[in-house]
């Protein structure tokens, strides 16, 4: 779902024989021929530099059903989910964005401390996998899932504004705006642990005001103002100054806190 690295390959497979399917090692290249056969991926029709073949997601339907997989796999509770509908359209309406937040730190983010058990030595030190992996893209794909709503929106994770995108704009469509609804325009950071200098349980300990004071973080604070400074006036010039639109910035430190900034 990142469409700012796309997946790629060399060249597509031509057998998908059962001996292949059971036996095969199921790599990127053999999951990225599978899944174009079955039409749940499609060529781009463009090549990278290198000169392979680029995929890409066909349409909203297949994009829908890649997003609600993700939710049921990180939040299989009937409870959990509506709990989390529950904010989400209160969001849609309000704009506060700080209940999401702290759902998100309650249920994902635990989800994703569970996977802590898988392990890789690396000098002498054990790190997590997905610490080691985690980036603004992970953020925003919990994000995503959760306010993911192609009834009401215009749902879009890598708007081009400009030649620069913009994390996710969910612009609210035509026939829906008799109703009480929002647009927003957002902006996802990424803090590690090791950045700011703190292990998790300390940063669990912290308020959002001493966590925002930090030098790492005001740093990522002052380069997304200016980003969603720049995507704002670009999304209200396109629309004509008609939009009702919210902008925020979230910054995730590790697993454990996200912090957002309303513009």
């Amino acid at each position: 779902m990142n469409e700012q690295e796309p997946l790629t390959l060399d060249q597509l497979a031509y057998r998908f024989g059962v001996d292949e399917i059971v036996k095969a090692t199921k790599d990127t290249p053999f999951m990225l021929s599978l899944l174009y056969y079955f039409g749940v991926l499609t060529l781009s029709g463009e090549i990278s530099l290198n000169g392979k073949l680029i995929f890409k997601i066909p349409n909203l339907v297949i994009r829908k059903l890649y997003v609600e997989r993700i939710s049921e796999l990180l939040l299989p509770e009937f409870t959990l989910k509506e709990e989390a509908q529950r904010f989400v359209e209160q969001f849609y309406q309000n704009g506060k964005i700080q209940p999401l937040c702290q759902f998100i730190e309650r249920t994902y983010f635990k989800v994703f401390d569970n996977r802590v058990d898988a392990k890789v030595f690396f000098k002498e030190k054990t790190l997590s996998l997905d610490y080691r992996w985690t980036n603004e893209l992970t953020i925003k794909t919990a994000f995503l899932t959760l306010l993911f709503n192609d009834t009401f929106y215009l749902m879009d994770s890598e708007t081009a504004l400009k030649r620069t995108y913009a994390d996710l704009t969910m612009i609210i469509r035509p026939d829906m705006r008799q109703y009480q609804l929002l647009d927003f325009l957002m902006e996802f950071k990424y803090v590690s642990l090791k950045q700011v200098g703190l292990t998790g349980e300390e940063v669990k300990q912290k308020t959002d005001a001493q966590l925002k004071a930090l030098d790492v973080v005001k740093a990522q604070l002052a380069e997304s103002k200016k980003q969603v400074n720049h995507y704002r006036k670009t999304l209200l010039a396109h629309y004509d100054n008609k939009l009702r639109l919210q902008s925020y910035t979230v910054v995730a430190i590790g697993y454990e806190r996200l912090l957002s900034w309303e513009w």
